[in-house]
């Protein structure tokens, strides 16, 4: 080999190590604010520590698991330059999934693939990740970033994360409880959340041709500040409503909308009935529809309308619930009802026209 030629490199591959190790120190401080007390050691280790024994106050404890990404999204954030809201995002699509089935969340870890590490985007991502935990009442113990060149390009990157929680086996909450006569409670989302977003992108860009800078007046500010609004997080909310009153069932309105989400947590023998004249979905609902000329039911399968999670309660703990919402900021409305299910009907029977 002559003196001129060089050897291959990882660096030469295109995987800066020294530039992870940089990410990795911009990030503990935004890691170290997102713990509990149950968490043991710090950031560094090859796993993250949670003690356990937290757990024998509990007679039967269930530990729950749940796992998502924030989907296209990320595109938008890459797009406008801005990285600190989607882990917002990430968080609230995982531990919304936890506190369904009434499980306190506990923990998170994180997986973020980019094409070329940016230690400050990273870091960004991260902020936002333990932001996001610190809304839920949960610890970032641990995580991964993963540099992929050629199979990523330099500027793209995805994310991904799972979170552990736990709940006592005799308040696990589900379809087995929901009952005839309960009512369903809606909880206002922030607006699209991060589900229901290639269809939006290809609406909102390909047919339209709209550029993120575009200032749209019935929105109120950017187009892409609007679809970077991140997720809204429940599970406070969430755990503080099964506290001070009873609740039979939760179900986080995600991909596949209102009545698909729902649906899953009503027992074959019983049908909910939504209306929809008691809200009227946030504008940018409209727009897409609008613009994409998407039919109503495609819209409802694919977005949330303006609805993030659904309490199914006790009509007598009706008041309790949306005073306890009300107290802590969610705009939250009775929504519908659970009635028996007749021949033929469908888990979730959505009436009305929205309000105007």
């Amino acid at each position: 080999m002559s003196e001129t030629t060089q050897g291959a490199s990882y660096a030469a591959a295109g995987v800066d190590i020294e530039a992870g190790d940089h990410a990795v120190e911009l990030i503990k401080e935004w890691v170290r604010k997102a713990t509990r007390p149950e968490v043991v050691g710090g950031l560094g280790g090859f796993a993250g520590l949670f003690d356990a024994s937290a757990l024998k106050g509990y007679e039967r404890p269930l530990l729950a698991s749940a796992t998502d990404g924030v989907g296209t999204k990320v595109d938008i954030a890459r797009r406008m330059g801005v990285y600190d809201t989607i882990g917002h995002d990430l968080v609230g699509m995982v531990v919304d999934d936890l506190v369904v089935c009434g499980a306190e969340p506990l923990f998170m870890t994180d997986y973020i693939c980019v094409g070329k590490v940016h230690p400050e985007r990273v870091a960004a991502i991260v902020k936002g990740i333990a932001e996001g935990c610190s809304l839920a009442g949960c610890a970032l113990v641990g995580g991964e970033t993963a540099e992929h060149p050629g199979l990523l390009g330099a500027d793209e990157f995805d994310v991904a994360g799972a979170g552990t929680g736990v709940v006592e086996a005799d308040r696990l909450l589900g379809a087995e409880r929901i009952r005839k006569g309960d009512v369903v409670i809606a909880l206002e989302s922030s607006g699209l959340h991060s589900n229901g977003y290639s269809l939006v992108r290809h609406v909102l860009f390909d047919r339209a041709g709209w550029e993120l800078d575009r200032e749209v007046p019935e929105l109120g500010r950017t187009l892409g500040e609007e679809l970077l609004e991140p997720t809204r997080i429940y599970s406070l909310d969430c755990l503080a409503l099964t506290r001070t009153t009873e609740v039979h069932a939760f179900s986080h309105i995600t991909g596949g909308g209102l009545a698909n989400n729902l649906a899953r947590v009503i027992p074959d023998h019983l049908h909910a009935v939504v209306d929809r004249s008691t809200w009227t979905p946030g504008p940018v609902f409209d727009l897409v529809g609008r613009l994409g000329e998407v039919a109503r039911p495609e819209l409802e399968k694919t977005l949330n309308m303006g609805v993030g999670m659904i309490a199914v309660v006790p009509a007598g703990s009706t008041d309790a619930a949306l005073a306890t919402l009300g107290d802590r900021g969610v705009d939250a409305w009775v929504v519908g009802e659970i009635t028996e299910r007749g021949d033929h009907r469908e888990a979730v029977g959505l009436t009305g026209d929205y309000a105007a």
